[in-house]
């Protein structure tokens, strides 16, 4: 099938996606790729500012479709010099109408008495079928005896529901197997076939979430200094958001729909407040699946695209957020305080044996994949109630600074020539921003006793953590984790030493293990 796009970035298009016409019209190329259906030209007028306000000297450009599909966009000029331009272009579109080039119209915010006069006008000669936006165009579409066989407004409209809607219309009429894709445009296996429960992943949503923990523990050390204890009020409020965070956050990543499941997130959220993080999740993973599935249903359906979008956001948050609200809300709640009971009661029994295991745990967790789908949602689920986790200290100083004691020793004597320029900006990163321990990676992985050090290390640090009863936090600046901590001290403790150990361990190994090197009379010495 042979796909003309006519229009322009419009009034009330302009704000919603028609600013950025490359985006908009790559969204358009993605979904007709999916349906079989190719570009074959295209004459979209784009101006800086909406159509509504826009005047003669507005800034524009037009954007074509080369033989290769690819979209180019001309230089600017003034919308009169475009509109000027573009008589010859439609003019083009129409012959080719006329000669059977085309098999369908795609029309967003078009000017049927203008720049879109002929192409529209040879269109319905021909009846071809016609899918668009933009209320007063399409009306005097259908007015001059043109087939539009699917039209709506732009309001509550993205560019990738639009999109979806033109083409499903489009293959129905045509008698196409399509299926929308919902992933990243450049990945067509992201499809929408099915309800998109592939694209649950916990450890996903929980890292995504993370920055709105990190806030929490900003506002509670905040909190703590003297005249600023009525920001114990937004500690409070915070607390209370990241069920909607989370929520949120799952919508989006399992519906793919962007704004639609951004607002079905939001919903199902707030009425998961109650229900806690798990709470949240659940309720925004079931508002996902259910906006991915009301979407495809209305839009089968022929809906207008801004009841489609209005429906399905509004009715999947509603769903999911009563289903948590009355039902799971209380066992999820549960569920998660029964989880933060078991590690007080655990850490409770003996801190410093809980500290040590889990110091010396950490290391193989995050190498075996476990941290992100096990410990850091435990982290959040006890940074929930109080801003800092026991666990998350544990990960500062068994992580963290043993990391930055890896790579600081190796940055002084490093084993190899260029190690040193491998080390400098991980230790950068570990002191600066609280992350990438992978950074140490290939000096523990090339030595038994690094590895070994640093286990041994975390291990000291875990236990130095339950000895002092630290509450604390990892992913923030290691200047900074002690004020987030309930007690600054023991965790400056805890972070020194074991970041002390890991350098000695590594600085150690490394003089130990220098390469050997030929002398100038022959002979085999060690290198200075």
């Amino acid at each position: 099938m042979r796909i003309v796009i006519l229009g322009s970035s419009g009034g009330n298009l302009y704000n919603l996606g028609g600013k950025n016409p490359s985006k908009l019209l790559s969204e358009l190329k993605t979904q007709a790729s999916s349906a079989g259906m190719e570009i074959v030209a295209t004459q979209f007028i784009a101006a800086q500012d909406s159509m509504d306000k826009a005047k003669p000297t507005t800034k524009a450009s037009l954007w074509s479709v080369d033989k290769g599909q690819s979209f180019v966009e001309s230089e600017v000029e003034t919308l009169e010099e475009i509109n000027k331009k573009v008589e010859a272009i439609d003019k083009e579109i129409a012959e080719l109408i006329n000669n059977g080039g085309i098999d369908g119209i795609i029309m967003m915010s078009g000017d049927p008495k203008g720049a879109n006069k002929q192409a529209l006008a040879a269109a319905a000669d021909k009846k071809i079928p016609i899918v668009g936006t933009g209320g007063t165009s399409m009306a005097l579409v259908s007015s001059q005896g043109g087939n539009v066989i699917a039209t709506s407004g732009t309001t509550g409209t993205t560019n990738r529901t639009r999109a979806v809607s033109f083409v499903t219309s489009l293959s129905k009429h045509f008698g196409v197997r399509y299926q929308p894709i919902l992933g990243n445009s450049s990945d067509s296996a992201h499809s929408a076939q099915g309800l998109g429960i592939k694209n649950i992943n916990i450890r996903g949503i929980m890292m995504s979430a993370l920055p709105g923990f990190i806030a929490l523990a900003l506002i509670l050390a905040l909190s703590k200094i003297p005249g600023l204890g009525v920001l114990g009020d937004v500690f409070s409020v915070l607390i209370g958001a990241l069920p909607i965070v989370i929520a949120v956050i799952a919508a989006k990543q399992v519906s793919e729909l962007d704004e639609v499941s951004i607002i079905a997130g939001v919903i199902a959220g707030v009425l998961s407040v109650d229900g806690g993080i798990i709470g949240g999740m659940i309720g925004g993973i079931i508002a996902g699946l259910l906006v991915r599935f009301l979407f495809q249903l209305f839009v089968g359906w022929r809906f207008p695209m801004t009841t489609v979008n209005i429906a399905a956001g509004g009715f999947a948050g509603l769903i999911s957020g009563l289903l948590i609200y009355y039902f799971i809300g209380p066992l999820a709640l549960t569920l998660g305080d029964l989880i933060k009971q078991a590690i007080e009661i655990t850490v409770a029994f003996n801190p410093i044996l809980a500290g040590l295991i889990a110091g010396i745990l950490i290391w193989p967790a995050i190498l075996g994949g476990v941290y992100h789908a096990a410990i850091l949602p435990i982290v959040l689920l006890e940074m929930e109630k109080t801003g800092n986790s026991f666990l998350g200290a544990v990960d500062m100083v068994g992580l963290v600074m043993v990391a930055a004691g890896i790579n600081l020793a190796n940055i002084i004597s490093p084993r190899d020539k260029g190690e040193a320029a491998v080390a400098a900006p991980g230790f950068a990163i570990n002191m600066g921003f609280g992350t990438f321990v992978e950074s140490a990676y290939p000096f523990m992985f090339s030595s038994k006793w690094v590895f070994g050090g640093a286990i041994a290390s975390a291990g000291i640090g875990g236990a130095l953590v339950g000895m002092f009863d630290v509450r604390g936090t990892a992913y923030v600046p290691t200047f900074t984790a002690p004020l987030l901590a309930n007690n600054a001290i023991g965790f400056i403790i805890a972070m020194v030493v074991p970041f002390l150990t890991a350098f000695l361990i590594t600085f150690v190994v490394n003089r130990l293990s220098k390469p050997k090197r030929m002398t100038t009379n022959g002979n085999i010495g060690k290198s200075a």
